[in-house]
């Protein structure tokens, strides 16, 4: 039926053919409308098809269960199914040369200093590894059944490659540009200074990469080392929870609720991760 103000006009079936819609492969009907003329025609306004609907969902919906909940919430330690643990023995999707580029990287982005360790040593370079091999790299959270084109950044990736491939894709193209720049060298073998130029040349899009966008990889490859740098050590990055005694932030405690109204005040509590607070075991 097609909307006419507040009521549906009954086509004319005998006009209706049926039409392949291109989205998703789904049917869809599709009607020229001749003249109504004299016939009778039911019409039904919006209200009243709003309230039957309401109806019948209230009528088959069933009876919501509620419980009171007392004193404490009803949690037991262990009983959650934990995450895990990375070791950081290995690489599980980058190849050796791979891992080499993505640890140099890494420790450029966020360089050592005499309180922290960098990049490479706080471990997100085994952070984007074992993230890369598991759904993350696999885009699981993503539809990749097409159709693929190119569409604004507004819309989101349109990639057919999932993450996994863009890195090596990327890293591939990265390597060689590096190698054509400088005399066959790796980027890991450049110095620091000339590291950080091929960084920044990434970021501006004055660094080209042969088939593939680099600031597109900059962005990506920054992103994932924050994330390896600031999430919970027991995803392989954060080693020694360095990052969050670097910002003052205490990690996985249950709660803090002792801390809601002390406003300004650094917190003092230990600072622990899920793999070693006493109130979880594996």
């Amino acid at each position: 039926m097609r909307l006419t103000g507040d009521a549906e006009v009954a086509p004319n079936t005998n006009l209706m053919k049926p039409r392949r819609n291109p989205v998703r492969g789904s049917c869809v009907q599709t009607a020229a409308l001749g003249a109504v003329g004299s016939q009778a025609v039911h019409q039904l306004n919006r209200r009243q098809l709003l309230a039957s609907s309401a109806i019948a969902l209230l009528l088959s919906s069933r009876v919501a269960q509620a419980a009171l909940l007392k004193g404490a919430l009803p949690w037991k330690p262990g009983a959650a199914d934990p995450p895990a643990a990375v070791t950081p023995e290995g690489w599980h999707y980058f190849t050796p040369s791979e891992a080499a580029t993505v640890e140099a990287f890494v420790d450029r982005l966020i360089p050592p200093d005499p309180q922290t360790p960098g990049g490479k040593d706080c471990g997100c370079a085994v952070f984007i590894d074992r993230q890369l091999a598991g759904p993350y790299g696999r885009n699981e959270a993503f539809y990749m059944m097409g159709p693929f084109q190119e569409g604004t950044k507004q819309q989101g990736p349109q990639s057919a490659l999932t993450i996994a491939q863009q890195y090596r894709k990327a890293l591939a193209a990265f390597d060689a540009a590096c190698r054509d720049k400088f005399n066959s060298k790796t980027f890991a073998a450049l110095s620091d200074e000339q590291k950080d130029d091929v960084i920044k040349g990434l970021e501006n899009g004055s660094f080209k990469l042969d088939g593939y966008d680099g600031k597109t990889f900059f962005t990506q490859i920054l992103k994932d080392t924050q994330s390896g740098f600031l999430a919970d050590p027991i995803y392989g990055g954060n080693k020694g929870m360095a990052a969050w005694k670097m910002i003052g932030f205490p990690g996985a405690h249950y709660d803090y609720r002792d801390w809601i109204d002390r406003h300004n005040q650094p917190v003092t509590l230990p600072v622990v991760g899920i793999n070693n607070h006493p109130n979880w075991t594996q």
